[in-house]
């Protein structure tokens, strides 16, 4: 069954089944990829942000990143096998975000590059923090992840 997002644009895939006891378990799909392709849509602030439940929804199609405690924030930390890779990496994300008016707070260092999305305007978390990620792992596509593997 197909039904739309409650932020209003995000299409997933959600599923039921009904178990032995008769309850029925519920899940929902989302895909990295149809993400990615999306664009950021500015928030101007006065919308609501997404509930707990519909980010952890989210937060599922995209690997590789955590829901904080208060679901307000997402992260990932991206390992690296030197420096400069790290800051290669951090300075693409950051043309990526100043492409999709929608940026995020960037901590590099030997090794590693951290990345965190919150929209500011509604103190919590929307749809595009979740485009973003999936962005931010396809720019990533054979870099750190790759060398996570190797070590």
């Amino acid at each position: 069954m197909r039904r739309r997002s409650q932020a209003g644009s995000l299409w997933a895939i959600e599923f039921a089944l009904l178990l032995a006891h008769g309850r029925v378990y519920r899940w929902r799909m989302t895909d990295q990829a149809f993400l990615a392709a999306k664009t950021c849509v500015p928030c101007k602030g006065g919308v609501p942000r997404l509930d707990r439940d519909y980010a952890r929804d989210l937060i599922s199609g995209v690997e590789g990143w955590e829901l904080n405690d208060d679901a307000t924030r997402i992260s990932s930390t991206f390992k690296f096998k030197d420096f400069p890779r790290a800051q290669a990496f951090a300075s693409r994300v950051g043309d990526l975000a100043e492409s999709q008016f929608h940026h995020p707070e960037i901590t590099f260092g030997w090794g590693y590059c951290r990345i965190e999305f919150q929209t500011r305007k509604i103190r919590g978390l929307h749809e595009n923090d979740f485009i973003m990620a999936a962005k931010v792992n396809e720019l990533d596509k054979g870099g750190a992840v790759a060398e996570q593997a190797e070590d």
